[in-house]
């Protein structure tokens, strides 16, 4: 429980400890209070799927204080049951480093409050996670002194969780919550905005003071402003709390601002029903997860919404939310906002694409606007040119274990790349670099729209698309930190299981790696060029009287129906039902644990193309990230091998 008072807050309940000692855990559980010093080393890098897994998502409600930290993995075993967090009385749950990371599923820090946590402390914070709570009423700090002041019964001042914080952000602290800040809003409070002398601005920077709600000109890294949104879009996972966050605060006379600039979509469960295990299904899961989209399809309908959603003659969707949203929609200098953390996606066009929390969507489909605070840059370079058989998700990896990205330095951060090799990356290369900044950390990912932006526009949309002037960085634009990348010293990579940032070069691989499972899709792996890798490999194999492995199963899953009917225009699917690949139309599937492709057993293995790999996301078994190319070339090996390796081998045993 919470006691404000006075602009002081009182926290009563007790604290726990994410420890990394599963003993310790279940000591907590059962009632023991034990010190910091005992429950070193505190959990780091816990995720959002570790704290709410996707299937927790399934309910929107109260419900979810049941479960917060059931996923939580503490060594080889997962000491949070139902309902242990929430018996247990604890107010104040205390981590290590990055806590929070991975998707931006505010479900994660609801159930949290809704199992009795009104503050979180930990070494860092992702981005939206921490926003989250925020928005939600969460106090956060990186203060572990607090521990030991809540435990005497101190009340600590409201300045301590504002201190630091912009006018905007310390108001929303204070207020408790986005909602009640948008109260005060409309009731007369405004932000006093200063007027900024101009200053070289980085292209995100542009974006965000062109749509700034408050014409604050030029902006600079941490001002913080509201934002019209050019588009804002929603699937169907987080709809359903997003529409009862939204009944809660305006009851049955919805009104949302320019319906036409609202898009949403049924891309995460359409075959959920070929993946649920009997044992959940019992438990009423498979109907929970099948009321998500009917509620997201009776509410378009009642607000006249577009909604991208599911097949009506077959299993699937007509898209994930990220790859129709650049086919179709987005354009360079738009500024754009989904509920998935991928949303950066979007950024390879030349926009200012981030994800945002479920009552920052419904806030925003009221208000049509968006809290934004100027993100700092990092610039990464992409120098000289990549050696054949290396794509950008091998460019990605190598990031992910950079020490600037592994330590959380990158958090919150926007990611612009450039350098040569850049420019000989089609667009939907470039969308895996930008997307995957939500492993990263950051803020988004963005390239400055090119002749290559131009030539996507062209031939997906028939949009002669003008490259204006101020769509670009400037020179002495502030950079805070620039990352290197010698592209022609790349080779393929891989991320072992259990974080996208266990990378390792595919030479380091020591190990013979056997596969039960290869996945090729998600929006980082399924989409045009994708398709393209794995049909080269595939082709060649074919012509080699090569097919899927035995005890392998290759699934292929088509980003959209665009990308599945290019395919077929182009003769892929022949070359991939000769190879023995299982095709899947479209949908989130596996990445999300809720669609063929997952695994079944924990002794069962998976490479992946796919942009996380966090404990229990695809499955119980170990997934390693890695191209599309090494996951095609992975399936007809029946072992992890990239194409070169698998071609060398190939050429040894047949001479």
């Amino acid at each position: 429980m919470v006691t404000p008072s006075n602009e002081q807050v009182r926290f009563d309940g007790r604290v726990l400890f994410l420890s990394e000692d599963a003993d310790v855990m279940e000591r907590q559980l059962r009632g023991e209070d034990v010190s910091r010093a005992d429950a070193l080393p505190l959990r780091s890098d816990v995720s959002t799927d570790e704290i709410t897994p996707a299937w927790i998502c399934y309910y929107y409600d109260e419900k979810l204080g049941e479960y917060p930290h059931i996923g939580l993995k503490c060594g080889q075993r997962l000491p949070v049951s139902a309902g242990s967090v929430k018996a247990g009385g604890f107010g104040i749950t205390v981590a290590g480093r990055r806590y929070g990371k991975g998707s931006s599923r505010e479900a994660s820090p609801y159930a949290e409050w809704c199992a009795g946590i009104r503050l979180v402390i930990a070494e860092s914070f992702e981005r939206i996670y921490r926003q989250n709570c925020r928005n939600l009423g969460i106090y956060t700090s990186t203060d572990f002194g607090l521990i030991e002041r809540i435990r005497r019964g101190e009340s600590v001042p409201i300045s301590e969780f504002t201190q630091g914080e912009d006018e905007l952000t310390a108001e929303l602290i204070r207020r408790g919550g986005l909602f009640k800040l948008t109260r005060a809003r409309q009731n007369g409070w405004s932000q006093t905005v200063r007027a900024a002398a101009p200053r070289p601005m980085t292209y995100a920077e542009k974006i965000i003071a062109r749509a700034s709600a408050s014409e604050a000109g030029a902006v600079r890294p941490g001002d913080a402003i509201f934002v019209r949104a050019d588009w804002r879009y929603a699937h169907e996972h987080v709809s359903p709390m997003c529409i009862s966050f939204l009944e809660r605060e305006m009851g049955s006379g919805i009104t949302l601002h320019d319906r036409a600039s609202i898009v949403c979509f049924g891309d995460h469960l359409p075959f959920i029903h070929r993946s649920m295990s009997p044992e959940r299904r019992a438990r009423g899961l498979l109907e929970a997860a099948q009321a998500l989209a009917k509620v997201q399809k009776q509410f378009c309908e009642a607000q006249g919404l577009r909604l991208h959603g599911y097949l009506a003659d077959r299993d699937g969707s007509e898209g994930i939310s990220h790859s129709i949203m650049a086919e179709r929609y987005v354009k360079p200098g738009q500024l754009v906002v989904g509920t998935d953390s991928h949303t950066p996606h979007c950024g390879a066009l030349g926009a200012l694409a981030f994800g945002i929390g479920t009552t920052e969507m419904a806030n925003a489909w009221m208000t049509g606007e968006v809290r934004v605070e100027a993100p700092r840059m990092c610039r990464v370079r992409l120098n000289g040119r990549l050696p054949a058989g290396v794509e950008a998700k091998d460019i990605v990896l190598h990031l992910l274990r950079l020490p600037y990205v592994r330590e959380g330095r990158a958090i919150g951060q926007v990611i612009e790349y450039c350098g040569e090799a850049l420019s000989s990356l089609s667009t939907d290369e470039r969308a895996t670099l930008t997307n995957m900044v939500a492993e990263i950390g950051g803020f988004t990912g963005i390239v400055v729209p090119d002749e290559e932006t131009r030539r996507f526009l062209k031939e997906r949309r028939d949009i002669d698309m003008q490259l204006e002037p101020w769509m670009c960085s400037d020179e002495g634009a502030e950079v805070a930190h620039l990352i290197d990348v010698e592209c022609d010293r790349l080779e393929p990579m891989l991320a072992r299981p259990g974080d996208p940032g266990h990378g390792i070069a595919i030479s380091e691989l020591a190990e013979t790696v056997r596969i039960d499972i290869a996945y090729g899709r998600s929006c980082t792996g399924g989409k045009r060029e994708d398709l393209l890798h794995y049909h080269a490999v595939l082709q060649w194999a074919a012509q080699r009287g090569m097919r899927v492995a035995p005890g392998t199963r290759f699934f292929l899953q088509f980003g959209s129906q665009d990308v599945r009917d290019y395919c077929l225009r182009s003769g892929m699917l022949d070359v991939f039902n000769r190879a023995g690949v299982e095709l899947i139309e479209p949908g989130c599937g596996a990445c999300v644990n809720a669609g063929p492709g997952v695994s079944e057993r924990a002794d069962q293995v998976t490479v992946s193309a796919i942009n996380r790999n966090f404990p229990g996301r695809s499955g119980p078994g170990q997934v390693w990230l890695a191209s599309p190319s090494t996951v095609a070339a992975s399936a007809i090996a029946g072992r992890i091998v990239s194409f070169a390796g698998l071609r060398g081998t190939v050429e040894e045993t047949r001479r």
